[in-house]
């Protein structure tokens, strides 16, 4: 899904780019292959192959996590620019490793952050760095909750890989909204945390918590579907980060932000993935655009203490074009990436810090990090 709805159609209406090939290991014979969908590209089952190729200038992983590390560290020996999905590597070692490596070969390298181009979260970042409206921020709270209370499919990366290989809901989806939380606000001072499998009633934790029900125990090899994660700041702001699986509601909450003059409520997502998965192009004049009912709710405070609220209308769409644009302008030497992979790195620390909480059940400081 990844190659196919959130990098080729960018990479095909990007004028900087072209896809020039696919490394698929096991292609099928039916319509829906790579072969099949793209003939003008070239088309690799081996990995050396695909990296011997010289006019292969960039390359777009999109694997499972696990294999991120590996696969990256191949391609920038093969002398390889390169765009990888999100959750960049499983550690921040590993991250470093690359980072060190793609600096001394002198090759870009960039994680894709695209919810960074959501436009909900554009209107919030505007409307934080326009202070007058929301003033100091004092907390913020970033969900991505859905109602799935059934065991999803075995063998999906997201609920069988292990957190130490990068996987579950917490790298998956906590990897955007901590990457958000950072982009707004920067690295926190401490964090705290509690993981949680919702499905199965089972918290994170190294020896059974203080609870009479013995299932509410495991040890770090659950999946957890369900993060409540707590970013402290030292301008005495908290960011709340929470997942949910089970979470029944029409309209879920997506951002809600309290300041000193104001406050701002969101709910549902960006449209942008449901509409490339229903097949629309990153061209059409609709596309990454909200109605107006899902438009937030600000609520001002006057100087008499009167509360005013109003819809606030979502930003206009950069969608995740820039993305691969701003990625494309990096190529061409007219800029840095979109998202350096030492930016990622920190997000990284900041998970490797909420796993640390979960397990020892205390605050993690970051300040020494």
């Amino acid at each position: 899904m990844s190659a196919k709805i959130f990098h080729i159609p960018f990479i095909s209406t990007t004028p900087t780019l072209k896809l020039h090939s696919i490394l698929q290991r096991n292609p099928s014979k039916s319509a829906s292959s790579a072969p099949a969908e793209h003939p003008e590209a070239h088309h690799f089952t081996s990995l050396v192959d695909f990296l011997s190729d010289a006019s292969l200038d960039v390359v777009v992983i999109c694997t499972t996590p696990d294999t991120h590390f590996p696969l990256a560290k191949q391609a920038l020996e093969a002398g390889k620019h390169i765009m990888i999905e999100k959750p960049f590597v499983p550690t921040s070692a590993e991250a470093e490793e690359l980072i060190y490596l793609a600096d001394k070969k002198g090759l870009l390298l960039n994680v894709y952050q695209n919810r960074r181009w959501d436009s909900d979260f554009l209107t919030l970042q505007s409307l934080i760095n326009e202070k007058q409206r929301l003033g100091r921020i004092v907390e913020f709270n970033t969900h991505f909750d859905r109602y799935r209370p059934s065991n999803p499919s075995p063998g999906a990366w997201k609920s069988s890989l292990p957190l130490s290989k990068g996987g579950s809901a917490f790298y998956d989806l906590g990897t955007h909204l901590v990457d958000q939380a950072y982009v707004l606000f920067g690295m926190p001072c401490s964090v705290f945390a509690k993981l949680v499998n919702q499905r199965d009633g089972l918290f994170l934790t190294p020896t059974h918590p203080p609870c009479t029900h013995p299932s509410t125990s495991a040890s770090e090899d659950i999946i957890p579907d369900g993060v409540d994660m707590q970013l402290f700041y030292s301008s005495g702001l908290i960011a709340h980060v929470r997942i949910s699986v089970v979470s029944a509601e029409n309209r879920q909450p997506r951002f809600w932000v309290r300041g000193s003059k104001g406050s701002f409520h969101k709910s549902g997502l960006d449209p942008q993935e449901d509409q490339l998965k229903a097949g629309m192009k990153t061209n059409e004049s609709g596309f990454g655009r909200e109605s107006e009912d899902c438009y937030g709710r600000l609520v001002t405070a006057g100087e008499d203490g009167t509360m005013t609220e109003e819809a606030y209308p979502t930003v206009e769409p950069e969608t995740y074009n820039k993305i691969y644009e701003l990625f494309g302008e990096a190529l061409s030497g007219k800029g840095p990436v979109p998202v350096p992979a030492t930016e990622a790195r920190d997000v990284l620390r900041i998970l490797e810090a909420a796993r640390e909480s979960a397990m020892t059940r205390r605050e993690v400081d970051l300040t020494s990090s």
